[in-house]
């Protein structure tokens, strides 16, 4: 259920396109962007929206050449460098090759990790007063011989590395003066923290050349990670970061499908795919199921990669009930809890493997609703509880722990709650206390393939 269309007149489901206009207009100005960074939790369809923004820059008659790189497949290599500078070779004509092949390979040779990542990266990551004080510490633990030879042989090092690297970046310079390069790394996030890390190093020391721009498509969140895992958690990730990031921006997760209300891309995804969904479709695409799962995907805030989880998880569930579990015909309340066995199956398993085994934590369960408290049934004044609240009365009633979160003070609420459910569970009347947390279980043991004939 991979989202496979690469072009935004193929498919723009969420109105990404002006975004992507936006950024070529960027890529083109005289304003410096470079590196940029088009940030995005895991799942949000970054990729997607980095394929269809290359295809548009390939077909709207700008001079830019776009270079797609898929970090995550070349971290196994461990050596960022000569990713980067592959894929700007590939990029050019056979006759442009050799001027970038020969000013490439000395500062392959010379092993760019010892000489710049010791002596420049180092030194990026610290203010000169950090760096004074461990110069001044080091001193006093080593003799006058060994102090001189090490000093040397970093500034020698270092000098030479300079040197070839500015051979390289003129060389760069000169094959993107008519037709700008533009670098697409993506999946930065998903790469090992040192790899990640040395990815972005390169780019800023090596690759600061006039008409090379770079896009790099992650997760900023995962990419401070990264920076800490390597440096320590005593340095500001965030700092560090923005020595190398020009601009940044989020993709968004929601807009405006109809030009005035905003709207969760993560929902709009959803309806969209159980509306195609042969199994799925009629048994969920009514407005009260279509409302529960709106709220279980806006409070986890469930990515577009999750909702393709999700709906392959409802999916798999009709096959293993013979399409009968999400039927058309299935009473309200039954379906309402099945979907919600299945929700926990795919994002809790923790608490789904809890209701297994009998244990019912009220408040953990009524919080994937977002739930924290039992809802005022009479300041309702006649409105039907949403979804959420019903769960939250239903796990309270049989819960093992928390219960107290969501038990029913008084006859006249209980009466006005039981009635409720009675409803909730048309045409038949609710099964006794104790029972109606085994529809959620069932539902749970049927993607765990287990014996569900009892």
């Amino acid at each position: 259920m991979s989202i496979k269309a690469t072009t935004f007149e193929g498919r723009d489901d969420f109105q990404r396109k002006p975004i992507a206009e936006k950024v070529i207009n960027l890529l083109t100005s005289d304003i410096p962007v470079s590196p940029m960074v088009i940030d995005g939790n895991w799942g949000t369809g970054k990729t997607e929206f980095c394929q269809k923004l290359i295809h548009l820059i390939e077909s709207d008659g700008s001079n830019l050449r776009p270079v797609y790189i898929d970090a995550f497949k070349a971290d196994h290599a461990d050596e960022p460098l000569m990713t980067l500078l592959s894929s700007i070779l590939k990029l050019l004509p056979e006759s442009e090759r050799p001027s970038l092949r020969k000013a490439a390979l000395p500062v392959a040779k010379f092993g760019i990790k010892t000489g710049l990542k010791a002596g420049v990266s180092w030194v990026l990551k610290q203010d000169a007063a950090d760096i004074a004080d461990d110069f001044a510490s080091n001193l006093k633990s080593a003799g006058d011989e060994a102090i001189n030879y090490a000093v040397e042989s970093l500034l020698a090092d270092h000098v030479e590395a300079e040197e070839r690297i500015e051979t390289l970046k003129q060389a760069l310079q000169k094959i993107a003066a008519d037709s700008p390069i533009v670098i697409f790394v993506d999946e930065l996030d998903r790469c090992r923290p040192d790899f990640a890390v040395s990815m972005l190093e390169s780019i800023k020391h090596v690759f600061d050349v006039k008409n090379v721009q770079f896009v790099l498509v992650t997760n900023s969140t995962q990419l401070r990670a990264s920076i800490n895992h390597c440096y320590g958690t005593e340095i500001e990730a965030q700092r560090y970061l923005d020595k190398f990031i020009t601009f940044s921006f989020r993709l968004p997760e929601s807009f405006k499908p109809n030009g005035y209300l905003q709207t969760s891309a993560s929902i709009h995804h959803m309806h969209q795919l159980i509306g195609n969904s042969t199994s799925l479709n009629p048994g969920l695409n009514q407005q009260g199921h279509l409302e529960f799962i709106d709220i279980l995907i806006k409070e986890n805030q469930l990515s577009l990669r999750e909702v393709e989880t999700f709906v392959q998880h409802l999916e798999i569930y009709q096959v293993l009930t013979e399409q009968n579990g999400l039927a058309d015909n299935i009473i309200y309340g039954y379906k309402h809890l099945g979907l919600f066995g299945i929700f926990l199956f795919c994002f809790k398993p923790d608490l789904a493997n809890q209701l297994t085994q009998g244990v019912i934590d009220a408040g953990a369960i009524a919080a994937t609703v977002g739930k924290s408290k039992l809802v005022d049934i009479k300041a309702l004044k006649g409105a039907y509880p949403d979804s959420g609240d019903m769960i939250s009365v239903i796990v309270g009633k049989e819960a093992t722990i928390n219960g107290e979160l969501f038990k029913l003070q008084g006859e006249e609420e209980t009466q006005q709650w039981n009635e409720t459910l009675r409803n909730f569970f048309h045409p038949h009347m609710p099964p006794h206390d104790g029972k109606i947390i085994s529809i959620i279980v069932r539902a749970i043991e049927t993607l765990q393939l287990g014996d569900i004939s009892v």
